[in-house]
């Protein structure tokens, strides 16, 4: 089997699962302890400045980025989740939407954070490091990175089984669709991020959820 044909048909479902999910996905948000915390800790980190959120999907955190930051320069892949995103921000927001797939998109400047809610665990495993070389060319010097995310998954989804982070998810009218979820423990995480020279802080929450803060490694 051709691998990387099969994880380019992976990745092409896993943009039409959240295309199709786009109409529902505020009415599937994890309500597991936890969550809370994420919004708080974003707060606390104050992302100020020109911000990058990738995956922004229906704009679920780019209110609260933009409380913060002089501008914000959403990108999502799938043009359903951009156009709710968009719908949800003030008229005369420092917002800009960029439709793109973030395994092929380039950014086009850089930025003093960089912001993922809930992508990075979508990201196939073998492209971990590749991912985290477009956030380093993202970012300006002394820049940024905040991420949230969870490790939730049901059994129902593992149809692969437990040691595979391929899952199925379905949409609500039924329709079935394979993903990609890489369930990171936190300390795990971390301790990979740094192995590429990131010096990023990994906080679990009471559920699920963790989140993760810093910048390259010197950078401080």
């Amino acid at each position: 089997m051709n691998t990387g044909s099969a994880q380019e048909r992976l990745l092409s479902d896993q943009c039409a699962y959240y295309s199709a999910l786009a109409p529902d996905y505020l009415d599937q948000l994890l309500d597991l302890p936890g969550g809370a915390e994420l919004a708080e800790a974003l707060d606390v980190f104050r992302p100020a400045g020109s911000v990058l959120e990738l995956a922004c999907g229906p704009g679920t955190w780019t209110s609260q980025l933009l409380r913060h930051a002089s501008d914000v320069t959403a990108v999502d892949a799938s043009p359903e989740m951009l156009a709710i995103a968009a719908s949800r921000v003030a008229d005369g927001a420092q917002v800009r939407f960029v439709e793109a797939d973030l395994f092929a998109w380039e950014p086009d400047r850089r930025y003093d954070v960089v912001f993922m809610g809930c992508w990075l665990s979508h990201v196939p495993a073998g492209r971990f490091d590749s991912f985290w070389s477009l956030v380093t060319a993202a970012l300006a010097p002394q820049g940024r990175v905040f991420f949230v995310d969870d490790h939730y998954r049901t059994p129902e989804e593992l149809v692969e089984g437990p040691a595979s982070s391929t899952i199925q998810r379905r949409t609500p009218d039924g329709t079935a669709y394979r993903i990609v979820k890489v369930p990171y423990e936190p300390a795990e995480l971390e301790r990979r991020l740094r192995e590429l020279g990131w010096d990023i802080t990994v906080t679990p929450t009471a559920g699920p959820f963790y989140w993760g803060s810093g910048n390259r490694t010197g950078e401080s």
